[in-house]
């Protein structure tokens, strides 16, 4: 699936969006053919509003991505988002308190481009989770 087209399915389903981990290798702020970049100027080409969070790599996203708006942490990026978009498979993103997550958020959607999270497990936390090839369970 393009990048534009995932941008396309998640402004779809929600208006205001949280774009996790921006860099393109884990724990470096390296931005070179980072997915993140076509999915968020996509995104932005269709109007939504992106906040993003990424341990390492801010200051690198920042001149890469000067459009969005940048937060000290996933929790706080959630707030009040109408979906969460998880592009990485960082602990960080792995180990998020999905109850505090829940009444801070518009709705409690999660796009899971990395298959992070069970879909059941989400189910059951009132969560709607979209994951990617895994067909319907």
């Amino acid at each position: 699936m393009s990048a534009r087209h995932t941008a396309e399915l998640i402004k779809y389903a929600a208006n205001a969006f949280l774009a996790t981990k921006i860099t393109f290798i884990n724990d470096t702020a390296d931005m070179r053919e980072a997915p993140s970049i076509p999915l968020v100027t996509g995104l932005l080409d269709l109007g939504a509003t992106v906040r993003a969070y990424d341990p390492v790599g801010m200051d690198a996203a920042r001149a890469e991505l000067p459009d969005i708006t940048y937060r000290s942490d996933a929790h706080d990026c959630a707030a009040g988002a109408d979906a969460l978009v998880i592009v990485t498979e960082w602990v960080q993103f792995r180990a998020l308190d999905l109850p505090r997550l829940k009444p801070v958020r518009k709705q409690p959607m999660l796009v899971d481009l990395r298959n992070v999270y069970r879909p059941k497990e989400m189910a059951a936390t009132g969560f709607v989770h979209e994951g990617v090839g895994r067909g319907k369970l």
